[in-house]
Order: C-alpha cells, then sequence, then structure tokens
C-alpha cells in the first residue's frame, strides 16, 4: 500500500496526534489558537514572544467594520441562510488586492528588496538609504509602494505605530519592519506628499520577520477576517441589516440605455 507521510494530524483508533504530539493530551487546554496556526504553518512551536506578535497581527486584520467581504458575508446569508460555509467563503473570496490582500502584496515586496541586499543595515541611515532608493525605483516605473496610504486614516494609521512596539518589546523587529519604518520616513522626498504606513502593510512586515512562508501571508490574512466574518454573521442574527443594503439598491436602481460594445 502507498504511503502518505505528514508531521501534521493524524489518527488510530485510540489517539490523535498533531505536530508529533498528543491532540488530546499535549495540544487541547495547552496550547492556544495563534501559537497552533503559527506552528502548523511553520512546523517550529513558536516562543511567546513569536506568538504575541503573531496574535497582534491576527487581532488588526480580523475585523474593519461594513467593508465588501463583510457586506457580501451578509447578503449571501441573506440569499442562502442554509449555507453559513457558503456565506464565509463568499467574503474570503473578496481578499484580494484592494482588501486584505496588501499583507502579502507588501511582504513580498519588502522580502524581495531585503533578500537582494549584501548587507543588512545596522541603524537607521542605511535603511533611510535603501528606502529611498526604493521608492525612487517604484516612482520610475510607474508602481505604487505597497503598504502606503489609507483611504482613512489619513493620519496615521493607529495600528502601525502600536505593532510596531510589539514587536520592538519582543525583540522581533527585524529587517522587514526596518525597512517599512524607512519607507514611512523617506517617502515624502520622493513623492513629495506624506502617506500613512497602513495597518495591512505592517502585518504584511511583521509576518515576514516571524519567517513565516511569505507564499502564505494571504492565508494569515484570512485567517484573522474568517473570524471577524462570523462576527459579522453573528451580528446580522441579532440586527440584520443585510436586506437593507439590498432594497437600497434594488429600489435606487435606473434603467439606461445599454452602452456600445
Amino acid at each position: 500500500m502507498p504511503e502518505y507521510p505528514t508531521a501534521l494530524g493524524a489518527a488510530d483508533r485510540e489517539t490523535i496526534t498533531l505536530l508529533g504530539h498528543d491532540l488530546a493530551k499535549d495540544v487541547m487546554g495547552e496550547v492556544g489558537f495563534g501559537e497552533l496556526a503559527y506552528w502548523l504553518a511553520t512546523q517550529r512551536r513558536p516562543t511567546p514572544g513569536q506568538t504575541r506578535v503573531f496574535e497582534a497581527v491576527l487581532a488588526a486584520l480580523a475585523d474593519h467594520g461594513y467593508t465588501p467581504t463583510a457586506i457580501v458575508t451578509r447578503l449571501t446569508y441573506l440569499s442562502a441562510p442554509d449555507s453559513i460555509q457558503g456565506a464565509l467563503a463568499a467574503g474570503l473570496l473578496g481578499g484580494g488586492s484592494r482588501f486584505l490582500g496588501v499583507t502579502e502584496d507588501t511582504g513580498r515586496f519588502l522580502h524581495d528588496v531585503v533578500s537582494a541586499l549584501d548587507t543588512v543595515p545596522t541603524g537607521d541611515t542605511g535603511w533611510d538609504q535603501i528606502a529611498l532608493d526604493t521608492v525612487k525605483a517604484q516612482r520610475a516605473i510607474g508602481q505604487f509602494v505597497p503598504g502606503l496610504g489609507h483611504h482613512v486614516h489619513k493620519d496615521g494609521d493607529p495600528r502601525t505605530p502600536r505593532l510596531m512596539t510589539i514587536a520592538r518589546e519582543e525583540g522581533l523587529f527585524g529587517p522587514h519592519l526596518s525597512l517599512f519604518e524607512a519607507i514611512g520616513r523617506m517617502h515624502p522626498r520622493v513623492l513629495g506628499k506624506t502617506l500613512p504606513l497602513n495597518g495591512a502593510g505592517v502585518c504584511g512586515a511583521a509576518l515576514a520577520d516571524l519567517d513565516l512562508p511569505i507564499e502564505l501571508l494571504r492565508g494569515f490574512a484570512l485567517l484573522a477576517r474568517t473570524a471577524g466574518l462570523i462576527g459579522q454573521l453573528a451580528e446580522e442574527l441579532r440586527h440584520p441589516v443585510a436586506n437593507e443594503i439590498f432594497l437600497s439598491v434594488d429600489r435606487n436602481n435606473k434603467p439606461v440605455p445599454p452602452d456600445p460594445a
């Protein structure tokens, strides 16, 4: 018979193992969900500091109110109340380049710059020069720097300094956060205006400094948002608004001639 090795979950008649530990005895009631999520993704048990930073990222990304992901989750539930999984999936499918995906986009962008360095700076001056060169290069090719700007927090995203503080407290303020912070200082010289470092971007930088797989950064954002979408559905059960959202569009549509192809 073929074998399918895995270091994750496995079960026999009497026991369940997870990451080499007895699930019932060693994990349940002993390991928090954030710690477990990190452990599952890396197959390394995080330190308390890594867990704190990782869970701060999850909290930062969990819910942002009536975003498109939340609205579509509520509307899908209105249409198919028998399909909680469909409502959650609908919201998660909206995690892209404008919402949630910025976490991965920023982490990848910073990682590409950091991994190309011959030496990693040890002070702000070195990072400032790298940040200045990076922003200039993006400007030259007409591309935005991921993680810059926010449609609401024009004067500063409150999540950004808080997450940076937590990372510093835990000794986990690494090269990705250092570069991101320097971009915040240097981009006005190139762009001629000051934009905030947004929360999704700083989350991507922090996750990259935790040595999490860059390819999975959007997955962690979706993990966080799943909790928020469950909260949206729970509130929809108590105080429904989805039908009002639907009717506001349905009652105010305006027929117009079709646009020519």
